[in-house]
């Protein structure tokens, strides 16, 4: 079995299958090797995602950065920078922090078209 369809034995849900599917053509269009990481990381079982909360966004997030989350953003802590953050969800907590702002929420698959080098992007796990 090839290692672009091996994450199928294991996940169910066709977005999530799909997602990755579409990152790892992108790793390959495009030789950005942060593609293929982020679908290794999103083939392993949801409870090994990632919960980011805001403060460490806060604290890691550099300007003219976009911050990578591969599992959901929560909304503890304070944001005063204005800065792209792309996850596979947003608490609604973090998502009217973020955009209160002056930051934007983006979806995994956003990021990838509006960015499909990956440069500049920080992965927060």
């Amino acid at each position: 079995m090839s290692k672009v369809r091996k994450h199928q034995e294991r996940k169910s849900n066709p977005n999530l299958i799909r997602l990755i599917d579409d990152l790892l053509l992108a790793r390959i269009e495009n030789d950005a090797a942060i593609w293929k990481d982020l679908a290794k990381r999103l083939s392993k079982p949801s409870k090994n995602y990632a919960k980011v909360n805001l403060s460490r966004i806060q604290k890691y997030g550099g300007e003219n950065e976009t911050i990578l989350v591969p599992g959901k953003v929560l909304g503890d802590g304070d944001i005063s920078k204005s800065l792209e953050v792309a996850a596979l969800s947003f608490s609604d907590n973090a998502r009217k922090k973020i955009e209160s702002s002056g930051g934007k929420c983006l979806t995994i698959k956003e990021l990838v078209e509006k960015n499909p080098k990956g440069t500049g992007v920080r992965i927060l796990a």
